[in-house]
């Protein structure tokens, strides 16, 4: 399955509350339970004033799909074509 990276520009990301991000989470588990098993989110990081996404999907439309029905932003949506960290360098 494809993962891909996606980049949503959000103004004060980082200085959400819990409740807020919270509230966020659901939304989005609600809308990947519309769309079905195929997509799946896998975890994000926030920082001052994005939030980027790691998600398992058939392909970008899908990814598309869950922001638009969400009403999150996608700035930015890249397929990750290799993964690597300290132990590729062995």
């Amino acid at each position: 399955m494809p993962k891909y990276v996606i980049e949503r520009e959000i103004p004060g990301a980082g200085k959400l509350t819990r409740p807020e991000l919270k509230a966020i989470s659901e939304k989005s588990c609600n809308v990947l339970g519309e769309l079905g098993p195929t997509i799946q989110w896998v975890h994000s990081y926030v920082t001052d004033d994005k939030i980027y996404c790691i998600y398992n999907a058939p392909n970008e439309e899908m990814v598309r799909e869950h922001a638009k029905r969400g009403g999150f932003p996608a700035n930015s949506v890249a397929q990750v074509r290799e993964i690597i960290d300290p132990t590729t360098a062995e």
